[in-house]
């Protein structure tokens, strides 16, 4: 029995990287041996085991092959006579096709090195075309590493390309694409997954209401990037940038402006109604990907909502008290930041903002803790009941929102 380590945690130390992906793999075991050795299986199609004491990852080496389209349809072969090397060329990318001894010695067949220097995302052998989710895993990975120089190696775009020309991604199941993409949001760069998949045609398939909008128009005194498209790849970078990690701001921005790719033609480059007309092909997406309720909600409040936002200084004390309410942040306080995060990124995701303020967001803020000041108790004590009391404390709520509102500066008025 020869124990490796394999993948992320290799191809993360090389790069400089913390990891907390470590997995191994296990040469020459049964997992009769793995059982005896104190080892608890956990794995449904292949054997995988985690460790009596550290609980990480470690898997019998194995071999597979394609037995029927999509990603379900493959026959495995866990044998011990199966070798490291044999293990490691069934990966996705060569620099996910690297192994550690227990002395440290790279173990490192495919190239992987030397494609981490180069910055180059390349497959390991023809067998990638196998698997359609390494088509969705190429875009994360390069979500993760474009900030570091990556790029996809262009006989790998190409093989992508011909995957979904083949209709193998039309076999997955809205679970995984979810799964995916739920990654590449919490990345530092998820537009680059958008145009990975864009690149080779899989954006068209499977996220159909987010290709609709390259090519569509801006007024380019509000959008100097004008492409819709180029706008919302920069809505889902500033979005990363303000909540690292949070797929669920992210889900927001990438979907907020969808009803731009059905303004009509006569009316463009302006997009009347955008906001409303983004919600039904929203519900669409999140419905067939089978998003997170949570996440479909707040999406359909940021699109439908967030030009409010940008004009919060315009607004009545009454309408911007009514952007409190319909975002139910009396009862869910966090929508607040979140929507204020979502629209922040909107406005400095275009061409030549990205270092400006949102004062708009400081307001709501403000608005927001006024109106939470009003409590109950004081119209409960002088005798009224049910919708008498909520009536006054509206009423309070909003004169409070309009104290704060004009004494708030507006930054319109200083330019």
């Amino acid at each position: 029995m020869k124990i490796y380590r394999v993948g992320g945690a290799v191809r993360d130390r090389l790069l400089g990287r913390t990891s907390s992906d470590v997995d191994h793999v296990v040469v020459g075991a049964t997992p009769e041996q793995m059982l005896a050795e104190g080892y608890r299986p956990v794995g449904k199609d292949f054997p995988v085991f985690l460790h009596p004491r550290t609980n990480e990852e470690y898997a019998l080496a194995r071999t597979e092959r394609k037995t029927a389209p999509g990603y379900h349809g493959f026959a495995f072969n866990a044998d011990p006579s199966v070798t490291l090397e044999a293990d490691l060329e069934r990966r996705d990318l060569t620099i996910n096709a690297m192994a550690e001894n227990a002395d440290g010695e790279l173990v490192d067949p495919y190239g992987g090195a030397r494609d981490l220097e180069a910055r180059v995302l390349r497959h390991v052998s023809p067998a990638f075309a196998e698997d359609p989710v390494r088509v969705l895993r190429v875009a994360r990975f390069l979500a993760r590493f474009s900030s570091y120089g990556f790029t996809i190696a262009d006989e790998t775009m190409q093989l992508m390309r011909d995957m979904v020309a083949a209709g193998e991604v039309d076999h997955l199941v809205p679970e995984r694409v979810w799964a995916e993409t739920r990654k590449a949001l919490s990345e530092v760069t998820p537009s680059a997954f958008l145009r990975s998949l864009r690149g080779c045609g899989a954006l068209k398939i499977l996220f159909a209401e987010i290709d609709a909008l390259y090519g569509v128009p801006q007024r380019a005194e509000y959008h100097p990037e004008i492409d819709t498209g180029i706008h919302n790849e920069m809505v889902v970078d500033m979005a990363a940038r303000l909540a690292p990690g949070d797929d669920l701001i992210g889900f927001c921005a990438m979907t907020h402006d969808l009803g731009k790719a059905l303004t009509p033609a006569r009316e463009l480059p302006r997009h009347i109604m955008h906001e409303e007309r983004g919600v039904a092909p929203l519900r669409a997406l999140a419905e067939r990907l089978r998003v997170p309720t949570e996440h479909a909600e707040l999406g359909v409040l940021c699109c439908r909502l967030h030009l409010l936002s940008h004009r919060a200084f315009e607004l009545r004390p009454e309408t911007l008290f009514g952007l409190i309410e319909k975002l139910d942040a009396l009862r869910k306080p966090q929508r607040i930041e979140q929507f204020i995060t979502v629209c922040e990124a909107d406005k400095r995701g275009r061409l030549g903002y990205s270092e400006s303020d949102y004062p708009q967001g400081d307001l709501l803020r403000a608005a927001y803790q006024a109106a939470i000041t009003i409590k109950a108790a004081p119209y409960v004590a002088e005798g009224l009941q049910g919708p008498a009391i909520a009536e006054a404390m509206r009423k309070a709520r909003v004169k409070a929102v309009a104290a704060v509102k004009a004494g708030f500066p507006d930054p319109a008025s200083a330019t």
